[in-house]
């Protein structure tokens, strides 16, 4: 009998690939079933021509499956993301063929003039223009809260990072993103050489000193984090022994794992679980108990990070970083270092607790301090609290604790979901009185709609006890790509207004009109920008003032609780057991030590905690976007970009003018990309303020930190205790802390200096420009009239992609119900000059 269509089988049940002409209707179905019936034609068995071939294209089938059923972007977000991919695509095309152009035209003369030079590097600077900063998003947590779990969900793959059991857990930061290869790719950075020596200096260090003080203060029994710590390094690297022999020693010993020269290991694989199997012994840490490691093993101690890209067609959406953030940092200095820099660059932190854990406890709340702290010196602009493992819940237990019998709740799944929103109107209620205290009262991060999300991996998986949506998993990639896309509207929208300014300048040159030059009255817009810079000045010092009196309580409190909270840190309430290898670790490291199991530890961070508490709530006013504040930054930016461009505008109709009109929009243009730029660089330069005081704190301390770490014989714990303590008594009655706010000034007002001499620079440079046909820097250039009438076309464009934008959002809305008012918020407006508005 002649095998059937593919199809349609012996029992006439319809095959998952659907049938002819249905949307699932593939070409590789169409070769399945060709294949299928040239089988039948020769008499074989179904199946046995070109088995290969067939499981390969069943496999791209599967995935395609997938990918259908979990698109990153909904058909009318998607269509409105390809709009503006197209639009920057395009417009980056006019731009190259503009600067080839012109590069043509000046190539063989001796001397460029400085406005010609100028177009050219502003071209090629657009041109290599990152499409989009990525967004990096952190999960924050500890060991088992669920972070690797909440990854997989995200991404749709199951097993991909490895998940904490008893004994094993991701042991590095893992990133993962989307790229444009069709495989999936790991790249494993381990410390360099140097890095490497640093840490096994500090390794051997803590342990060699350790063992001179066994016998006086460790009893039987004793067991110390930071020891088993280093121990278990040393060993992991060189093999059992290792934690006794010496550095100089170690340094000639080869390492048991295979190390590249290169530092960094790649792995690539057709299919995500054949890249979890080959990535999971680098990024599980071992079982101490467990022997015979591989190869891979034993270089973990020498990871940094990994880099995981998964293909375009993979879940989450390209431009978009889900950071995998261990614990709380790392004995190694320049992991500890990553760790924090990783944290800083999130513009979004999830904080992820699991349902038992999220009600508070030390770590906990170390973690949430953190994420705080990085609003501050860092990008995050959102916060939000994640609860994973909401499955778990005892029906019994939660009933007779709130004595309710089985009148309000009839099964587990009623009492999940009630427990659920009674978890999130509590945590979201101590999370924003939490917000309030740390970050100005109108900080963003306290408008958002979600600040607690409560998750369950396991059930999206299993869907016993809660569906798709109750495990509020879509809800997160929801999050994901409404920010994505809002993103990718903006910088469009930005990249687009700034290419066509430069355009309307460069073909201006061309027009004969212009040789008559109409005067630009250049030296009254100079002496204006020059009378605007002053008060922009001024601005900025009256902006800063503010953090002058809290910074100045700071100080007062810090100086009175200073012995207190030194005194709480040496403190254990066992005694000294174990306390001196970990305050040696401390001390080997300038007061800190983070440590995967323990709570972190960081001296200087603690005695500096009172001046934080003073100044947070300001310094987060003086740097936030959005609302303007009488001590916010960049509102007084706003000002200035805008009196800039008023003037402008009115020298331009007072003076009537007609061929240089392409120079007024240019100026225009180019003031919003000059300022706009700005953000940037006070968002860099913020992390430096912000750390001002704890890097002085731990400058000033570095000295009796070394002394203490070299201290052995007996009493050594209460001998170290002494030096430190002795050290900051001595730093503090020297003027410590009045340093420490002297450093944060000087911070602030080399920020202020920065700004005002970047525009300075810049506007003079652009004003040149456009008045270089007076002052003999004009060149007649390369026709570019076809490049300017396509980028005239790209800009009209903008606008009616923003229509459609709308129009989409407008017709979902009324397919789901919603009312008007509830709609999501119109398409970005333009202000009078056609220049997107900062948002």
């Amino acid at each position: 009998m002649p095998a059937l269509p593919v199809w349609q089988s012996t029992a006439g049940s319809a095959s998952p690939f659907g049938k002819p002409g249905s949307p699932e209707w593939t070409n590789d179905t169409v070769h399945i079933q060709e294949m299928a019936e040239m089988e039948a034609l020769m008499g074989l068995e179904p199946h046995s021509v070109d088995h290969d071939l067939r499981k390969e294209l069943m496999k791209k089938r599967r995935r395609s499956d997938q990918e259908r059923r979990f698109r990153v972007f909904p058909s009318m977000e998607q269509s409105a993301l390809k709009e503006y991919e197209k639009l920057e695509s395009r417009t980056r095309r006019v731009l190259s063929n503009t600067y080839q152009k012109m590069i043509h035209s000046v190539f063989l003369d001796d001397c460029i003039p400085s406005g010609v030079k100028y177009l050219i590097n502003r071209l090629l600077a657009l041109i290599e223009k990152p499409s989009l900063d990525p967004i990096y998003i952190g999960l924050l947590g500890s060991t088992g809260a669920g972070k690797s779990s909440l990854i997989n969900a995200i991404i749709q793959q199951a097993m991909f990072l490895p998940v904490s059991g008893e004994n094993t857990c991701t042991s590095c930061i893992v990133q993962v993103s989307s790229g444009c290869c069709e495989c999936f790719e790991a790249k494993i950075h381990l410390l360099s050489d140097q890095e490497w020596k640093e840490e096994l200096r500090n390794l051997t260090m803590l342990l060699h000193r350790t063992q001179e003080l066994r016998g006086e203060e460790a009893g039987d029994g004793d067991s110390d984090d930071a020891v088993e710590e280093a121990t278990w390094r040393l060993q992991m690297v060189y093999g059992p022994g290792a934690e006794r022999r010496r550095y100089e020693d170690l340094l000639r010993t080869k390492p048991k794992g295979k190390i590249p020269t290169s530092r960094v290991i790649t792995l690539k694989a057709e299919e995500a679980e054949e890249l979890s199997v080959k990535l999971d012994p680098y990024i599980r840490t071992p079982s101490r108990e467990q022997g015979g490691e591989s190869a891979e093993t034993r270089i973990w101690p020498l990871i940094k990070h990994v880099e995981v890209t998964l293909p375009k067609s993979a879940l989450i959406p390209e431009g978009v970083v889900l950071v995998d953030i261990p614990g709380t940092g790392d004995f190694n200095s320049k992991r500890d270092e990553v760790w924090k820099k990783t944290i800083d660059k999130c513009s979004v932190i999830w904080v992820v607790s699991d349902i038992e854990s999220a009600a508070g406890g030390r770590a906990h709340e170390d973690l949430l301090n953190e994420s705080l702290r990085a609003c501050q010196r860092g990008f995050c602009r959102d916060i939000a609290l994640v609860v994973t493992k909401t499955d778990k819940l005892h029906l019994t237990e939660y009933l007779r604790e709130r004595k309710m019998g089985n009148q309000d709740v009839r099964s587990q799944h009623e009492a999940v979901f009630q427990r659920n929103e009674m978890v999130k109107l509590q945590r979201r209620r101590i999370l924003q009185e939490k917000l309030k205290r740390k970050l100005s009262a109108d900080s963003k991060v306290l408008e958002a709609s979600d600040l607690v999300y409560t998750v369950s991996a396991q059930e999206y998986w299993q869907q016993t006890l809660l569906t798709e949506e109750e495990t509020e998993i879509p809800k997160l990639r929801e999050y994901i790509r409404k920010r994505l896309l809002d993103k990718k509207r903006r910088a469009v929208t930005k990249y687009v207004i700034e290419a066509f300014g430069l355009l309307l300048l460069t073909d201006s040159f061309n027009l004969a009109e212009s040789l008559s030059n109409e005067h630009l009255t250049m030296s009254g817009l100079r002496q204006f920008v020059e009378r605007k810079t002053e008060l922009l000045e001024k601005a900025i010092e009256q902006c800063f003032a503010h953090i002058e009196r809290p910074l100045q309580e700071g100080v007062q409190v810090a100086r009175t609780s200073y012995r207190r909270i030194l005194g709480a840190c040496l403190v254990r309430s066992r005694g000294n057991q174990g306390l001196h290898q970990t305050l040696k670790a401390v001390c080997l490291n300038n007061g800190v030590y983070a440590s995967r199991t323990l709570a972190r530890i960081d001296l200087n961070e603690a005695i500096s905690q009172p001046i934080y508490d003073q100044i947070d709530p300001v310094f987060g006013g003086i740097f936030r976007t959005g609302k303007p504040t009488g001590c916010a930054l960049m509102p007084h930016i706003d000002a200035f970009q805008y009196s800039l461009q008023e003037k402008m505008a009115e020298i331009g109709t007072r003076h009537g003018w007609k061929h240089d009109s392409y120079k007024k929009s240019f100026l225009i243009q180019e003031i919003s990309a000059i300022l706009g730029d700005l953000e940037g660089y006070i968002l860099r330069r913020k992390r430096r303020i912000y750390q001002a005081v704890t890097s002085s704190v731990q400058n000033d301390l570095k000295s009796c930190y070394e002394e203490a770490a070299q201290i052995t014989g007996k009493k050594a714990c209460e001998r170290m205790k002494d030096v430190i303590r002795r050290g900051v008594e001595r730093q503090v009655a020297e003027g410590m802390f009045e340093r420490a706010q002297e450093r944060m000034q000087h911070q602030f007002q080399q920020l202020k200096h920065g700004i005002t001499e970047k525009v300075k620079g810049s506007i003079a440079t652009m004003l040149t420009l456009a008045s270089s046909q007076g002052d003999g820097l004009y060149k007649e250039l390369a026709d570019i009239s076809s490049e300017y009438k396509a980028m005239e076309r790209l800009h009209r464009s903008l606008a009616e992609v923003a229509e459609n934008a709308q129009l989409r959002r407008s017709m979902q809305d009324f397919l789901l119900g919603r009312s008007p008012n509830k709609a999501a918020p119109p398409e970005q407006n333009l202000n009078p000059w056609g220049l997107a508005l900062r948002g």
